[in-house]
């Protein structure tokens, strides 16, 4: 058995029913729910084509009317799915520049369609079909109700309805796209003219037929032949491959190439040859940099100034240079043959064969690979680093004195030519040069690497260079010199300097000229007389060369690294300057000798020689040490895990192919272990000693010590005592300190980092128990306490001595300046010896790793008195002292009859404050408990949104149901069709901006028209512009302006502005942003604001609440706080499943003071937790049964015969009135008829409690229940007062003793401070969602941004840069016009219920709200509200984060109009259909009929009124709407 659901698109199209049911057995539909038209059935045919069987349709649904018949019955039927209404529409898409087109559609399986069809497009227009058979003729929009299409799309879908007019049912519905040419991507009948360069729909627009281009392949466009290639500044053509190319007509301008180069644009004159064949003009191109050796360049062909042919392939023209980055023969016969460089040996540079001169006609100097057996000459081996840098001359010529090949090592003409850096004294063009450049280096080589002999040989090349001539750049000397040129063939880097004989060593060669190929290289390298074998992979073509040693012979000598590229002629040799030497490495030692079985250790193996080679390893055993580092003296490696457990194993070295012989060992023993810490807690900043018991701690190289906390992981050091102790510091539990913060923490990780000794990074022995930090108070209102010399210093404070066992107390150190002061600690101050000083300090206070100033101090000097001051002061002193004792007697005889009471009061307040404090520990933890369960809840079934429709209705239209808006409009007679025609010709007239502004103006400028009217057309006509609103946020804007002119002209504050809903612009800002911050809603701000009313419900529920007063005893609102002590009880009743009763009973916490209805709503709320409020059943139509045993069932309820009453007043009922104790088992039935646990001899009537009971369960709806408080409801009979936990204090006869245990009531005030604590988070996150612009995931919604950069134009626009009043305009534009109303009515956008006492707390959050988007100063003191007082603290802070919002805001960058109507026009396609627009025009020409002269006589003052005739149009409305009342 399956059923099929299909739920309707349109609420306004199927009122009878939410969804169309049908149940199929064996493939056939047996029953449908009626009360749908054919197009249901048209839906489900399309979704469950396959399942269902046509001819064994036994229920059928009639195409016409919306009831299902039996086939026999004479009315119009399909009697099998394949027999649905189909429809096909021709043409099926229209251009939008093409107004009124016929369209044909093809309909099969209508019902006779002679009473007539009505085609409608969508809400835009609605015309008669001509009916001819099964052909249906319609007419799309005419020009002005053509569809807008969005800015990033170039078509827009319309549904196209079919409507009976017999039945006024729909029939079928199709779509229809609008498209635009002009930005047409998709396939539509769009034509291209070549010769204007257009497209669009129609054909004969285009100027030739030949001009005229139907498919892409025929439109002109670039066609890709070869790469085109540019040498920088060579004068050439570009010729390009092309097809379609028009030929340019009279009047018209010719071709041209656009090239792009690094910015700059370069026309170049075209020639056409002919439709497939375009050539650029010669030019030359050129760009910056010798670093760019290839540079792709975007070009364009375009003709006739500005039509540009299409390049669909992105061809680019590459320019380029030989010269760039390759400066020498090998890099340049490296480069691409495309290119075609070549190396001019007689310029020594890289460049085009016509730019290198030939020797003669049959002699050239240009090389290129083409050339057979090419080779570049003169390979050098460059220097790349000072470090491991030597060189070698090989012949050096000058007119004095000549080394050849093997000059000695120490001569220093080696080192001029190693530290010359490109290795040719010659090249310098004079001495100074020179010498520059030997003073630099000398700066930066070492000693060793740059002998004082240098400085000889440069005063020689000084003389040399000056007195002989050198040339410099082309190394020539001058006519008439006998000097030869002084030059240096090449220096060497080669890497390592050292090997092993054993050889494997990869030497590294850098250098130019290195060879063309690999070949060029094999066989032919040598270093120290000893083959090396090139290794291919290490290869770069000229640049660099890698090689293995072969094993070296005994006894051989250091020596240089020699190379012939091919063959070994001499101009392609190269010989290094550095030599290669071969050591023997070994060795000594090894520290330390011992680890961890699990490693880690960081072990140093000392020798010689250990530096040489390539490569080196260490074993432990078959263990590989992890490589860290060597220098020629030691390896340093991390060993592994032993395999085998602890124990000695060996050591084995080696380096490249060579092994060490030598034997070391390294002993594995147990990991360390941590047998005890003390003391087992630190505070919250960390930093206090701790002592760590266990074994083997001293093999530990650089313990430390972790925590982790809330995510984040803090370590701090320790130091190894010795084997079995050492001791730390502890880490700090969070980032940084936090004043008051006053609870105990306990590290979510604990442990050690050893080495690699897993075991220990979660150390589970000992749990770290943190303290809260010390906190001291300042020494003075002023910062600076002034003190005489030898007095203490007294810092007080809190949290100075930790609760912790075993007497271990913080160290703590008071510095007076530079100077430490003795100190003695007690639990609240820390009394200070301060030093013999005077003057002022600072005082600073350490303790662990928390460093804190409470002020300064000073210090007063000694006065010297003279003897008789002392004896005047002595005498004053004496006689003063005797007043004083005289005083303190007569003070002590009065206060005596006090000190009792003063006691007592004062251990009342001690009591108070600890359980206040304890109160609030407790509710936070069992807040949190409750929340944590309630995310988990919502997790599963999510938060209850309402939906768009409902939502908008509570903002727009607050206490109103059931909107005329929401329904079909009804118009009583036969005058519904010329109504509607009526009031669509009135909707044109609204979608004029002339007659919208003018009618709200109009509207306003009368004194009948009040607040509530204004309200209420502000949110007619959002509700009627909903498919529009970029023209409503048009009109808005205007409004707006207007509106802060007035304000400006009147000479008001501009603070005033935005402040009430005095125009009916406000309130159309306010329904603005309800219609366009409702995804953020959703998405981001709904979730805390969900979770504040569920923390603030589910808090206010742990205490009593009275039913009458609506006081509780958790508020954060001074006037619903309960002022008494009142005792109660928390009971846990079993609550039977009202849908399963065999199901586990359901735990419900109640308390046992609650009344019968209070303990219904707690279980309905468990029962019914994940269901939406209004889905669930109400508390009035339910009984609450205690069940007793099988068969003892009694109904409890608020009154019964048991009912107390005692002078005039009643109390209603609850549990412990019942006696009802822990863990009974209850049931909720629904409500019975007749009472049958009140016996019939009672003395109060059945009529009078049932008048009470209906009295008491108010049956209206609910949110009118939960706005209004509770209130006082007595026996109209009988005069009896009701009343629940408190009697309302208004009543005269109540006396003081009657009100229980009530101390002064004003101590009960500290209960908003403890409610106030234990809801602060949520009221943080709620806060700080709002003012973030990027919070929760989501990004600030586009309509703030706008909104407030329209508030800056408008005050850059007036001149206003005060940063204040700006401020102000945003604050009162967004967050105190629609945050705060959105915060006191949570049931705008949830469905949840609103109790009185939660909308207090409510309000005091949005007070708050308000208070910190406010700019003024708050000056607050012992007489103002508890609810600003409450939050004083806070709304700093508050502030900044608004502050900051809007200046985070304000560097968002701008949102285009274009961006901001494709948003708009987003938002109203998906909300157009929730509203019905005829129904609000309705309501708008309400006040059309009611001020028809003010507005006609408007109209006609107007001046673009008057030339529209829209005073002619509202005449004519008014008698079209006339006539038909």
């Amino acid at each position: 058995m399956e059923t099929i659901t299909e739920a309707p698109r349109s609420p306004q199209r199927y009122r009878s029913s939410p969804t169309l049911t049908a149940t199929v057995v064996n493939g056939v539909l047996c029953s449908l729910t009626s009360g749908y038209s054919s197009n249901a059935l048209v839906h489900i045919t399309q979704s469950a084509r396959s399942t269902l069987s046509p001819p064994d349709v036994f229920c059928h649904i009639c195409s016409q009317r919306s009831r299902c018949e039996r086939a026999e019955e004479p009315y119009r039927f399909a009697a099998s799915l394949n027999q649905c209404v189909k429809v096909s529409v021709y043409p099926d898409s229209i251009a939008v520049s093409e107004p009124s087109v016929p369209l044909l559609l093809k309909v099969s399986h209508v019902p006779d369609l002679s009473a007539g069809i009505t085609c409608s497009f969508g809400n835009l227009t609605e015309v008669e079909g001509q009916v001819n058979g099964n052909q249906i003729l319609c007419v799309s929009p005419a020009a002005k109700d053509v569809p807008l299409i969005p800015t990033d799309q170039d078509w827009s879908g319309v549904e196209l309805r079919l409507n009976s007019k017999e039945t006024g049912q729909m029939v079928i519905s199709t779509e229809v796209k609008f498209y635009n040419c002009s930005v047409h991507q998709l396939a539509f009948r769009c034509h291209w003219c070549k010769y204007r360069n257009l497209c669009t729909h129609d054909p004969s627009s285009c100027s030739f037929q030949e001009g005229r281009v139907n498919a892409s392949e025929d439109c002109p466009q670039l066609v890709r032949s070869e790469e085109i290639l540019i040498p920088a500044g060579e004068v050439k053509p570009i010729t390009l491959k092309a097809k379609n190319l028009p030929q340019p007509q009279s009047g018209q301008r010719g071709y041209e190439c656009v090239l792009h180069i690094q910015g700059v644009s370069h026309r170049v004159t075209a020639l056409r040859f002919n439709s497939s064949s375009v050539q650029c003009q010669n030019s030359s191109y050129l760009y910056e940099g010798m670093k760019i050796s290839e540079l792709p360049v975007d070009f364009s062909v375009v003709w006739n100034g500005n039509f540009i042919i299409d390049n669909p392939e992105n061809i680019q023209v590459h320019l380029y240079k030989c010269a760039a980055q390759r400066d020498s023969c090998g890099m340049c016969l490296k480069a691409e043959r495309k290119f075609q460089c070549g190396w001019c040996s007689g310029e020594g540079r890289c460049t085009l064969r016509h730019h290198c001169p030939p020797i003669n006609p049959y002699t050239s100097h240009w090389l290129n690979l083409s050339s057979k057996n090419v080779k570049c000459t003169n390979p050098r081996i460059t220097e790349v680093s000072w470090r491991l840098l030597s060189c070698q001359i090989i012949t050096w010529k000058c007119s004095a004195v000549s080394w050849c090949v093997d000059p000695p090592l120490a001569h220093p003409a080696w080192w001029i030519c190693c530290h010359m850096g490109i290795c040719s004294a010659a090249q310098q063009s004079d001495g100074l040069l020179l010498l520059s450049t030997l003073l630099f280096l000398s700066l930066l080589c070492p000693v060793t690497l740059f002998p004082p002999s240098a400085l000889v040989l440069y005063n020689f090349l000084l003389f040399s260079s000056v007195a002989e001539g050198w040339t410099g750049a082309r190394r020539q000397p001058r006519q008439g010199s006998t000097a030869q040129t002084a030059f240096c063939h090449f220096c060497a880097k080669v890497t390592p300097v050292a090997g092993p004989p054993e050889g494997g060593t990869r030497v590294t060669i850098h250098g130019t000229n290195l060879g063309l190929a690999f070949s060029d290289m094999v066989g032919n390298v040598e270093v120290a007389g000893v083959r090396c074998t090139p290794v291919e992979d290490g290869y770069i073509i000229a640049e660099q060369i890698v090689c293995e040693m072969d094993p070296a012979p005994l006894d051989i000598r250091p020596g240089p690294v020699q190379l012939c590229v091919g063959e070994c002629r001499p101009e392609l040799r190269a010989r290094s300057l550095q030599l290669y030497s071969f050591v023997t490495p070994t060795v000594t030692g090894l520290s330390p000798s011992r680890g961890p079985e699990s490693g880690g250790t960081k072990v140093t193996i000392m020798g010689e020689n250990l530096g040489a080679g390539s490569a080196v390893t260490v074993l432990f055993g078959n263990q590989t040490c992890e490589f860290f580092g060597r220098t020629m003296t030691e390896i340093v490696c991390y060993s592994a895990p032993s395999l085998s457990g602890v124990g000695p194993v060996q050591i084995s070295v080696s380096v490249d192919r060579a092994q060490i012989r030598e034997s070391l060992t390294f002993d594995y023993i147990e990991d360390p272990t941590v047998q005890r810490i003390d003391p087992d807690w630190s505070i919250a900043s960390g930093h206090t000693p701790l002592l760590v018991t266990g074994t083997n701690l001293d093999v530990v190289q650089e313990p430390r010590i972790r925590v982790k906390y809330a995510g984040r992981e803090s370590v701090n050091v320790c130091k190894v005592l010795n084997m079995t102790s050492m001791s730390c510091f502890a880490p700090s539990l969070m980032v940084e300190y936090h004043p008051g913060l006053d609870t105990v923490k306990h590290a979510d990780e604990f442990g050690f980092i050893f080495n690699n000794v897993q075991a220990l990074l979660v150390y589970n022995n000992t749990n770290l128990l943190y303290y809260p930090n010390p906190y001291f108070e300042p020494l003075s209102s002023s910062g600076v306490l002034e003190q005489k010399p030898g007095s203490p210093i007294i810092l007080k404070g809190r949290n100075l001595v930790p609760p912790a066992p075993g007497g271990v107390r913080l160290n703590y150190t008071v510095l007076i300046g530079e100077t430490p002061c003795s100190v003695t600690v007690s639990e609240s101050q820390l009394l200070c010896e301060p030093p013999n000083l005077t003057g002022q300090y600072k005082v600073m206070v350490q303790v662990g790793g928390l460093h804190i100033s409470p002020g300064a101090v000073h210090i007063m000097s000694d006065s010297l008195l003279t003897l008789p001051a002392i004896v005047s002061i002595a005498a004053g002193g004496g006689l003063l002292l005797i007043i004083v004792i005289l005083v303190l007697i007569a003070y002590k005889r009065k206060s005596r009859e006090n000190d009792l009471t003063l006691k007592r009061l004062q251990m009342q307040m001690d009591n108070l404050e600890s359980r206040v404090a304890l109160e609030c520990k407790e509710a936070f933890a069992e807040l949190q408990t409750d929340i944590n369960e309630l995310t988990s809840d919502l997790d599963r079934a999510g938060i209850p949104y309402l939906d768009y429709r409902t939502y908008a209705m509570r903002v727009l239209f607050p206490g109103i149901d059931d909107h005329p808006v929401l329904r079909e409009l009804e118009v009583p007679g036969n005058g519904q069709q010329n109504v509607e025609k009526a009031l669509k010709v009135f909707g044109q007239l609204i979608n004029n901006k002339v007659f919208l502004l003018t009618f709200i103006r109009t509207l306003e400028m009368q004194r009948s028209f009040s607040m509530r009217d204004r309200g209420n057309v502000a949110s007619l006509i959002m509700t009627a512009l909903q498919g529009r609103l970029e023209y409503a946020t048009d009109v808005l804007k205007h409004l707006l302006s207007d509106l802060i002119d007035r304000n400006l002209a009147s000479k008001n504050h501009p603070k005033l502005l935005l402040r009430r809903t005095e125009s009916v612009a406000e309130k159309m800002l306010t329904n603005w942003f309800a219609f366009l911050l409702h995804k953020f809603l959703k998405d981001c701000a709904g979730e805390p604001l969900f979770m504040l009313y569920c923390a603030i419900k589910q808090q206010m529920e742990k205490g009593p609440i009275d039913a009458i007063t609506g006081e509780a005893r958790y508020s954060l609102s001074e006037d619903k706080l309960i002022r008494q002590q009142i005792e109660y009880k928390t009971l846990i009743l079993n609550c039977v499943n009202p849908d399963n009763e065999n199901s586990p009973e359901i735990p419900v916490k109640v308390l046992n003071c609650d009344t019968i209805t209070q303990v219904k709503e707690k279980i309905l709320d468990a029962v019914y937790k994940n269901m939406p409020y209004s889905q669930r059943p109400r508390a009035v139509d339910m009984d609450l049964e205690w069940r007793q045993g099988r068969m003892a069932r009694v109904v409890l309820q608020d009154e019964d015969i048991t009912t107390k009453i005692e002078n005039d007043w009643k109390r209603l009922n609850t549990l412990l009135h019942y006696q009802v104790s822990d863990r009974c088992v209850v049931a909720l039935v629904p409500k019975q008829t007749s009472s049958y646990n009140i016996p019939s001899s009672a003395s109060m009537s059945r009529t009078s409690i049932s008048r009470y009971d209906s009295s008491f369960r108010y049956t209206g709806s609910p949110d009118s229940l939960r706005s209004r408080a509770p209130m006082i409801t007595p026996d109209l009979e009988s005069g009896v007062k009701v009343w629940h936990l408190v009697k309302n204090h208004e009543h005269g006869d109540q006396k003081e003793g009657d009100r229980g245990s009530k101390m002064v009531s004003e101590i009960y005030l500290t209960r908003l401070l403890a409610t106030k604590g234990t809801l602060q988070k949520f009221v943080d996150d709620l806060f700080e969602t709002l003012f973030s612009t990027v919070h929760r995931g989501s990004t600030l919604p586009l309509a703030i941004k706008y909104m407030f950069d329209f508030l800056d134009e408008q005050a850059d626009r007036h001149g206003i840069h005060d940063t204040d009043v700006r401020h102000t305009w945003k604050s009162n534009c967004l967050p105190l016009r629609f945050w705060v109303n959105v915060i006191k009515n949570p049931q705008f956008v949830f469905d949840i219920h609103k109790s009185s006492i939660t909308d207090a707390c409510l309000s005091v959050v949005a007070q708050t709200f308000m208070d910190s988007c406010s700019t003024s100063e708050h000056r607050l003191g012992k007489d103002s509200p508890s609810n600003k007082l409450l939050y004083a603290k806070d709304i700093p802070n508050y502030k900044s984060w608004v502050e900051r919002y809007y200046a985070d805001i304000n560097r968002l960058p701008a949102i285009s109009d274009q961006d901001m109507n494709a948003y708009l026009a987003e938002q109203a396609r998906l909300h157009s259909t929730e509203f019905n627009m005829l129904s609000a025009l309705n309501e708008i020409y309400s006040y059309i009929s009611k001020y028809s002269e003010e507005i006609t006589m408007a109209l006609e003052q107007e001046e673009q009124a008057r030339k529209q005739r829209l005073s002619y149009k509202v005449e004519q409305l008014i008698s079209a709407m006339s006539f038909e009342s």
